[in-house]
């Protein structure tokens, strides 16, 4: 008998926890797997730059993957290369190879790239199940995973406890939190052949029912070509407002630690905690902002997440004050808490095709999150990483009057509806 849909959604909870307590735990103990590792900044963002090709690959073919063969097994495949990465990134720390810390972080991108598009892709379907959202309180999990993986990381840290048995114990939770939820998904969702049943399945087998589907088919070949989504101007801001805020989630995942230790002075331990803030500060703001995008709406609660990003990143990046800093990475996480799953939402509601729109701007979301901040080893190393995330600053602002033009769009549509129907009103009297 298949779970219903409140099950399900309690399993995506899980799902969603894995992934961010894992990442979390990497992320707490860079400065640890840097110093042993004997690696410079540029050395670091090469080591990163496997997360950047596995996580390619994996966001790259997990649509075709679940159209193939159905989201779970796509997640249980996922899932189960994150729990591999976090012994192969430990195990590479405790023999001092960056080799095999970035094929370790290459597993984990490609595990994290293809289970977490599949993860949407179930949860969206949960969604409409249930009839009210749910996306962001899933994110929430993947924060709250990074909270509690942070903790995990400061204690662990403060007591130079061995990062590969860190890191195994990270990988035991995702196995246990894998084979109790994962039973709970049906087969095929996203399935090619399963849509098309659903599709077809109020058409009868009779032979009128079949004269209205060669009708459909004639009607389907005489409609006009579908519109690239890539020409809609909407949904392209919508998706540099994802990439923008992604990135700064992204960065601040594999870069803030090093940057409050190498920038701001702090001890490895003070920089996991800095992070830990960070991770609690997207945890709240994702399980409260619901209510703010009721009452205010996507484009203003996005606009108001990017300033409060730029605003943390600002001043981590030109107050030299530890305090200060501290300070600033709450602002930076409540910033970029709703990014993601608001944006995704946004993009699937800014036209037809609602799938199609949120696949575009999730794979640009992911691709910025796990791309993208390597990049700033290589900008750290000539000009320091405070001054690197300079180019994440610029995003962030591009992303806040990018989300203001979509406001300003939205409201002019709306206003022309009113007025033609005020029109139609007026022509029927």
């Amino acid at each position: 008998m298949p779970a219903s849909p409140k099950r399900r959604r309690l399993a995506l909870f899980v799902l969603f926890f894995l992934p961010g307590i894992t990442i979390a735990s990497w992320v707490t103990r860079t400065p640890d797997v840097r110093d042993a590792l004997g690696a410079s900044t540029a050395e670091m963002g090469l080591i990163l730059f496997g997360l950047s090709v596995g996580s390619m690959v994996g966001i790259l073919s997990s649509g075709r993957l679940v159209s193939r063969f159905g989201a779970r097994p796509v997640i249980a495949v996922g899932m189960t290369l994150v729990a591999v990465s976090a012994l192969t990134i430990g195990a590479g720390a405790a023999t001092t190879s960056g080799v095999v810390v970035a094929l370790g972080l290459a597993l984990f991108g490609l595990g994290m790239g293809g289970a977490e598009v599949a993860l949407n892709i179930e949860g969206a379907d949960v969604e409409r199940q249930l009839g009210k959202s749910t996306l962001p309180a899933m994110h929430g999990f993947f924060s709250l995973g990074t909270t509690i993986g942070a903790v995990g990381g400061i204690v662990a840290t403060a007591t130079s406890f061995p990062i590969l048995l860190h890191l195994s114990f990270a990988a035991i939770i995702v196995v246990v939190g894998l084979a109790a939820s994962i039973r709970l998904l049906p087969a095929a969702t996203g399935r090619a052949d399963r849509v098309a049943a659903d599709s077809s399945g109020s058409s009868g087998s009779s032979g009128s029912a079949g004269s209205a589907g060669s009708a459909a088919d004639a009607a389907t070949a005489d409609a006009p070509a579908v519109r690239p989504l890539w020409r809609d101007k909407t949904l392209l801001l919508i998706g540099l407002i994802v990439l923008a805020l992604a990135m700064a989630e992204g960065s601040a995942n594999d870069w803030l630690p090093l940057v409050m230790v190498d920038g701001h002075g702090f001890d490895a331990a003070w920089g996991s905690s800095i992070f830990a803030v960070f991770a609690l500060s997207m945890t709240i703001g994702r399980f409260v902002g619901g209510s703010f995008v009721d009452r205010y709406g996507r484009p203003a609660v996005l606009c108001a997440s990017a300033l409060i990003g730029a605003a943390g990143l600002t001043l981590i990046i030109f107050v030299d004050n530890q305090a200060v800093a501290a300070c600033a990475a709450i602002l930076w996480g409540l910033g970029t808490a709703l990014g993601f799953p608001v944006a995704l939402s946004a993009a699937g509601a800014s036209g037809d095709r609602p799938d199609a729109r949120v696949a575009f701007a999730a794979t640009l979301g992911y691709i910025a999150f796990l791309v993208g901040p390597p990049a700033l080893g290589f900008l750290g190393e000539d000009f320091g990483l405070r001054p690197a995330l300079i180019a994440v600053l610029a995003l962030v602002i591009c992303a806040a009057i990018a989300s203001w033009v979509v406001g300003r769009d939205a409201s002019s549509r709306r206003a022309g509806a009113v007025a033609a129907q005020a029109r139609a009103g007026d022509l029927a009297d």
